[in-house]
């Protein structure tokens, strides 16, 4: 069965991550999105927030990824 994954640019504008900051705050974005927004940019099977998921499920926090190196 095939997935169909809208990219970030199709969701409603009211649910962007990057719009949801600016009008809210931080506080109001999960660790995931805050990550995605750093990302910026996902692969064609994945969004920079689930690219964000992934990252917390393998580091645990945002305090450890921030100790990891980028290599």
């Amino acid at each position: 069965m095939v997935e169909y994954k809208l990219k970030i640019p199709e969701w409603p504008e009211d649910e962007r991550p990057r719009e949801r900051l600016l009008k809210y705050g931080a506080s109001s974005l999960s660790d995931a999105e805050l990550l995605g927004i750093i990302i910026s940019k996902g692969t064609p099977e994945k969004t920079a927030i689930d690219l964000g998921r992934e990252l917390l499920v393998k580091y645990g926090s945002l305090r450890n990824i921030s100790t990891r190196s980028v290599s």
